[in-house]
């Protein structure tokens, strides 16, 4: 059963990608045939959403493949690389689409609306039905998936209203400024996003108060007088990893030690962690890992 579920979030995102990077393709053309820089700020939006859904898929299908000795973590991180690369392509998009644009704005050129209402009218039912496929899903990649599609829907319902306002309305300056306003929208999501991910590369904690958090609670335990080197990261921004030392209140017998590494386990639950390893020192124990500089009395 988990097997079918699988295999059918891979199809649908198989199925958005190839509609999403054909269509991408029929954009680039048809914004170069139109002349409408709109249109070509809004391929260059598919083509950011193109790679996020490519990585995506290919995410999900290498994630089948067990952790082995060379990737001890398996396969997960490559969403991060798959996430810089895709940031890294945005913004040039972005530079190129700008660097066109804005000339236009002193200098406006009448694009062909007639094909602009076309590309509009097949921009929406191209990208609201890979947003529906996806919809379907359960998986958290799928969920965020469907919101980059629905903001695509949404982008092609705003090149729809201005060129048949320019239908009736010679008001050639619209379309600079919507390819303006599109590429300024897709450089501040994908500066955010790419911030975040050099976060998570350089294994910053994955969220603000996490930390502090997992430290109150372990240190909540009676059973606990202290925890050091505490060290938590992510693999991809969903599944963190967790590394702590902490020291037991007294010598404990063999029964004692596996109920505190339970009661370990049940505080730490909350946090659903995707791995977790716990050193527990027994209290007249010196930390193995502490420098033996620190160690030392300086008297």
């Amino acid at each position: 059963m988990h097997q079918h579920s699988h295999d059918d979030s891979s199809k649908r995102m198989g199925l958005a990608f190839w509609l999403n990077l054909i269509f991408t393709v029929i954009e680039f053309v048809g914004g170069w045939l139109t002349n409408s820089t709109a249109i070509m700020a809004d391929a260059v939006h598919d083509l950011g959403d193109s790679l996020s859904i490519g990585s995506a898929w290919l995410l999900n299908r290498l994630g089948r493949k067990s952790a082995n000795p060379e990737y001890t973590y398996g396969y997960r991180r490559l969403s991060l690389f798959g996430a810089l690369i895709n940031g890294l392509v945005l913004i040039a998009g972005s530079v190129w689409v700008l660097v066109t644009a804005i000339p236009r704005l002193a200098d406006p050129v009448m694009p062909h609306t007639e094909g602009m209402l076309a590309l509009a009218v097949l921009g929406v039912a191209v990208n609201g039905y890979a947003a529906y496929r996806l919809s379907q899903g359960k998986t958290l990649n799928e969920k965020v998936l469907n919101w980059h599609l629905l903001e695509d829907v949404l982008g092609w319902v705003a090149v729809l209203i201005v060129a048949t306002v320019m239908q009736f309305v010679d008001w050639p300056i619209l379309d600079p400024l919507l390819s303006i306003g599109f590429t300024l929208f897709i450089l501040i999501n994908v500066l955010r996003n790419l911030w975040a991910t050099g976060r998570l590369f350089f294994q910053a904690v994955p969220e603000p108060d996490l930390l502090e958090s997992v430290r109150a609670s372990l240190m909540s335990l009676k059973e606990i007088d202290d925890v050091h080197h505490l060290h938590l990261w992510s693999l991809d921004g969903e599944h963190h990893v967790l590394t702590a030392h902490v020291k037991a209140v007294q010598t404990q017998d063999l029964a004692r030690y596996a109920q505190l590494k339970a009661t370990i386990q049940s505080a730490l639950e909350t946090y659903d962690l995707a791995h977790t390893t716990i050193e527990i020192e027994l209290a007249e124990e010196a930390c193995r890992d502490q420098p033996v500089s620190s160690q030392m009395d300086p008297h």
